[in-house]
C-alpha cells in the first residue's frame, strides 16, 4: 500500500510504503499524485518512505516507477528515500548517478534529517 503524506511544501510530493507495494498502488496513488506535481511545477521534489511495515515490491510496481522516472528525467530536483531496508539503500546510491537531480537515501533514525533535506531551498 503506498499513502500520501500531507505536511510538505507545495513541490514535495510525500509517499509512505507498507505492506507489499503493487502495480495498481502506483496507478491509484502514486502516479496521479507525481503527474499533478509535474503539470503544476518545472521540476519536483519525491520523498518516499518505506515504512516499518514495508514487505516489497511487486514486479509491476517497479516496471510503473521505471517507466515514471525515465519519463519525466529531467524534471526531478530532489529525491529522498528513507528505509532501513539495507538493500534499497544500497540500490539508491548505485544509481543516482543516473538521475540529473539530487538523490539521497535516509535511514528511519534519520527521518528529520529527511524531511528538512528534502523541503531545503
Amino acid at each position: 500500500m503506498i499513502a500520501v503524506l500531507e505536511g510538505f511544501p507545495d513541490a514535495v510530493t510525500a509517499f509512505v510504503a507498507e505492506g507489499r507495494v503493487t502495480k495498481k498502488d502506483y496507478e491509484d496513488v502514486l502516479i496521479p499524485k507525481l503527474e499533478n506535481a509535474l503539470r503544476e511545477h518545472k521540476k519536483i521534489r519525491c520523498y518516499y518512505e518505506l515504512g516499518p511495515k514495508y514487505s516489497g515490491f511487486e514486479l509491476g510496481a517497479v516496471w510503473k516507477d521505471f517507466k515514471l522516472g525515465i519519463k519525466h528525467l529531467t524534471r526531478w530536483e530532489r529525491i529522498a528515500v528513507v528505509t532501513d531496508v539495507r538493500w534499497v539503500r544500497i540500490v539508491v546510491k548505485a544509481f543516482r548517478f543516473l538521475i540529473p537531480g539530487e538523490i539521497r537515501a535516509f535511514e528511519t533514525a534519520m527521518i528529520s534529517d529527511a524531511r528538512n533535506w528534502i523541503a531545503a531551498t
